[in-house]
């Protein structure tokens, strides 16, 4: 009588608990940051009587660059705190932070509280992200690790697709308030699962005080950018982070001020009904954050696809071709006031970024010296930090300047010599508006044309796109001059 043959364990049955669970925190995580960050422009910057703070677009430029170029400063720290405490006690204190500072940051409403409070959540941010990255890494194998990581990206797309759709849907309903009471229940959720579920995976125990890992973290960072190869890149790569943040702090406040969706919800109505109520505002409109999500489901629908296409390409071949289609994409998005070419301008931008982003922790990988790989990729967060740095002063300053809605109201009054009350606590920008609305004989919608015709606002594009040219030039030159045309990575010439 023969014997049953064993089963062949599925590959996905070979993750223990742990990789299940670091991935439904990161699902979680992302829910919260991406549901927040995504309408957090708008929050900070929309009228007070909307329930908004009525912030200047150079405050929230402040507040959202300098406060996320920490958060991704901050992991060199954090990840060697982490590995002297352990993970599952970072990974508590990160989700009590993150908990705490999601709620704190929907009661407070003066400049220096929202900044220490999203401050307070950048912190517990930069707690979780470097164990949850550690946790995937220690509970895939050789055989796991490629499979393993393409779970774990997914599931940063997923949480940060369904996020922004639960904010804008819930703020619709029930006001500002209830985005942050959402993204601190996702991270209770995740507090539950560490305490209950999460299994503390094998790690090194080093026996340096935490002064001295943090001191030699600082000191393997140096030595990795000592590598010219490597600093350049990430030099020249900050513009491309600098581009790729204009969707998330400059994009919704533009479709808020110019871009008459309500043309783009009837259109839809006209087809499916169902579909238009399902994703539009009660108003009538579709709202800016659910037009910029179009960027995430892109991703989740194309990214293998993209990735087949560019998969034999040099890195930096994908990574110049991907920005090309970014600098594109961002142009039609700002160049026009039409919804419809908006939608058009993300989905190209979309398509850029799945080219050209997982290239840049390919090709960082792939020219680290053998044995440093990990110690390479922790320069990745650099540029990224820099590009929200940078990020916050061209959509702060520089966006107020030439493009906010309310400045370039305020420049007319001015000129025309109109008297209207100061914007104050007792004077919203709405009420602004209305009575300039008035003063001028003109609707809404005619004044807002009126001044996209006289002042241009869309003309901020061109700067957007030139970062983009401008990083495409210096990937160039790079290749050029410094790779010779070849990849070749720092193990081959060792």
């Amino acid at each position: 009588m023969l014997k049953d043959k064993p089963e062949k364990q599925s590959i996905f049955q070979k993750f223990p608990k742990t990789f299940w669970i670091a991935n439904t925190m990161e699902l979680f995580e992302r829910w919260a940051w991406y549901g927040l960050f995504a309408v957090l422009a708008l929050y900070l910057t929309n009228s007070t009587d909307e329930g908004a703070l009525g912030f200047t677009q150079s405050q929230k430029g402040s507040i959202m660059g300098t406060v996320t170029a920490i958060l991704y400063f901050l992991p060199i720290i954090t990840g060697a705190l982490a590995d002297r405490i352990g993970y599952k006690r970072t990974l508590i204190f990160a989700f009590i932070i993150l908990s705490s500072g999601y709620w704190f940051m929907g009661t407070v409403h003066t400049y220096n509280l929202v900044y220490l409070a999203f401050l307070w959540v950048a912190l517990g941010a930069a707690l979780f992200k470097p164990v949850i990255s550690a946790t995937v890494t220690k509970t895939t194998t050789k055989e796991t690790s490629s499979i393993g990581f393409g779970i774990f990206y997914m599931m940063v797309n997923v949480g940060g697709f369904i996020g922004p759709i639960f904010s804008s849907k819930l703020r619709d309903a029930y006001g500002w308030r209830i985005v942050f009471i959402m993204a601190a229940s996702a991270i209770l959720v995740n507090l539950v699962l560490v305490t209950l579920l999460y299994k503390e995976p094998d790690r090194e125990k080093s026996e340096d005080s935490l002064g001295e890992t943090i001191l030699k973290s600082l000191e393997n960072i140096w030595t990795a950018i000592k590598d010219l190869k490597l600093l350049v890149f990430l030099i020249i790569m900050i513009g491309f982070w600098t581009m790729f943040n204009q969707l998330f702090y400059t994009l919704p406040n533009f479709i808020d001020q110019w871009v008459n969706t309500s043309i783009i919800y009837n259109s839809i109505a006209n087809i499916s009904p169902g579909l238009a109520a399902a994703i539009g505002t009660k108003e009538g409109t579709i709202a800016p954050e659910m037009m910029v999500n179009l960027d995430a489901g892109a991703i989740i629908f194309f990214q293998v696809l993209i990735s087949a296409l560019v998969m034999k390409l040099r890195p930096v071949n994908a990574i110049i071709t991907g920005i090309i289609v970014n600098a594109i994409g961002i142009g039609i998005a700002f160049g026009t006031g039409n919804g419809f070419y908006v939608i058009v301008g993300i989905f190209i931008f979309a398509l850029g970024e799945m080219a050209s982003s997982p290239k840049f922790t390919e090709y960082i990988g792939r020219i680290a010296p053998k044995g440093k790989e990990a110690l390479y990729m922790g320069t990745s967060f650099l540029p990224v930090a820099a590009g929200n740095f940078l990020t916050g002063f061209l959509s702060g300053d520089l966006y107020e300047a030439w493009s906010d809605k309310v400045s370039l109201l305020k420049t007319e009054v001015a000129k025309r010599g109109l008297e209207i009350p100061e914007i104050s606590a007792n004077f919203s920008q709405n009420d602004y508006f209305n009575r300039a609305s008035e003063l001028m004989g003109m609707s809404h919608q005619q004044l807002t044309d009126y001044l996209w015709n006289t002042y241009n606002p869309s003309k901020i594009w061109m700067v957007f796109s030139a970062i983009g040219i401008a990083t495409i030039i210096g990937l160039f030159l790079y290749d050029k001059f410094i790779l010779g045309g070849e990849d070749q990575s720092n193990s081959e010439r060792e």
